[in-house]
């Protein structure tokens, strides 16, 4: 370890890792740290990921793929099935991934492109020099350093202290992230080409239970609630009574627990010196949680935006600006429609979750379009066809201000 570099990147997740390779790559001199002893572990998601998407940045490699599914199936609370195409089924599902591996490829990835890779080594503050962040603090097997660089990057995870160290409004609000829970679950009859989705207040209020499959009667079986539930109810005891309710015989072999940030984007995730990637950006989906992806595509352009501002020697918050506006282009806007999504899908009773799925009895989802998909779902109710107005309004506002940010 060096006492300075170009970029220095906290957090070896996918965010992080793709960011310090990505930079490597445009020939910056990176250092990549992470806290823990192990990159991977422990893991804190469902492992489930779009192909598609993920292979625009890495190439499949079965070593981390446990599962390939065809689709989701979601349960309304009377238990009605809807199957949807992986199309129509989001960014979650496509691979099952063995997450303590993908990382690690990740980073090993990271590595051969030139990126220095610490472990066990955590960020304790940030060097600042006339309102510029000029490096880190940080600690190794008990000594303390101080390591320089033009940017930092903070990819540290839903806890993020890096933003709050740079001034960055990341506060979250109970009902800005979701309590999750998860069993990694064997022993259990589950259909191999379908991730699960069960929705109902009484099954989860204001979130979900998921099943993705990983091979041999294997899978990862979670919940996910709102966190303002948290005081009224615990995600385990939920998870606990679906799970004798369900698989009875099954065995537990694993379990974690943790949040995800599903609040929309934040105000800003750049500063002087700094930018913030994944769930430090808050970045993950707001309705279903996962950000995988989303991590890895802001990865990569945080990585080129850093090249560029320290090929023109200027790594001020200004020109910073262009990492703000490139993920807000997409990303950011898709973001801000999720929490439209989400705001009304959360206040459903467990009666109108049941008519939505009814609506969709005999609707090949396989085949229809998304509009086509929306139609389905609320023409069977007129006060939920309102409340689809009012969604689509929504959306349109926030297009319209994301294209004035871009283009001022």
């Amino acid at each position: 370890m060096k006492e300075r570099y170009d970029v220095i990147v906290v957090g070896a997740g996918p965010g992080g890792s793709m960011t310090a390779k990505t930079a490597a790559k445009e020939g910056l001199d990176v250092l990549l740290i992470e806290k823990r002893q192990q990159i991977g572990d422990p893991v804190r998601c469902a492992e489930g990921v779009n192909k598609v998407y993920l292979k625009e940045y890495i190439e499949p490699d079965p070593a981390w793929i446990s599962a390939e599914v065809k689709g989701s199936k979601v349960y309304s609370p009377d238990g009605t099935m809807v199957e949807m195409s992986e199309e129509l089924s989001g960014a979650e599902v496509g691979y099952v991934l063995e997450r303590k591996v993908f990382d690690r490829a990740l980073a090993r990835e990271a590595a051969l492109a030139g990126v220095e890779v610490m472990v066990k080594t955590r960020a304790t503050g940030l060097l600042m020099e006339d309102g510029f962040v000029k490096g880190i603090k940080a600690e190794y097997m008990g000594k303390q350093y101080e390591i320089m660089a033009d940017i930092v990057v903070g990819a540290d995870g839903i806890e993020s202290k890096v933003g709050r160290w740079a001034g960055i409004d990341t506060t979250l609000k109970p009902r800005d992230m979701c309590t999750c829970a998860q069993y990694l679950m064997t022993n259990i009859d589950i259909d191999p080409d379908f991730c699960k989705f069960y929705l109902g207040n009484k099954i989860a209020p204001v979130g979900y239970v998921w099943i993705f499959p990983k091979g041999r009667n294997t899978a990862n079986v979670g919940i996910g609630i709102t966190g303002h539930m948290s005081g009224e109810v615990r995600a385990l005891e939920l998870l606990d009574e679906f799970i004798n309710k369900h698989y009875p015989d099954g065995k537990k072999i694993e379990m974690v627990v943790g949040g995800v940030p599903v609040c929309g984007s934040i105000a800003r995730t750049v500063s002087n010196g700094l930018m913030l990637v994944g769930d430090a950006a808050r970045q993950s989906d707001p309705v279903t949680g996962g950000g995988i992806f989303n991590s890895m595509w802001a990865g990569d352009i945080a990585g080129k935006v850093a090249a560029n501002a320290i090929r023109r020697s200027d790594v001020s918050a200004e020109s910073l600006q262009e990492y703000e506006k490139k993920w807000r282009v997409e990303l950011g806007r898709d973001l801000d429609m999720g929490m439209v999504v989400k705001e009304r899908f959360t206040r459903m009773t467990d009666d109108e979750l049941n008519t939505l799925a009814h609506s969709l009895e005999g609707v090949d989802l396989g085949s229809t379009t998304l509009i086509g998909l929306v139609w389905a779902l609320f023409k069977a109710n007129k006060k939920l066809l309102w409340d689809l107005r009012s969604i689509f309004i929504g959306i349109k506002e926030i297009e319209s201000e994301v294209k004035k940010e871009v283009y001022t």
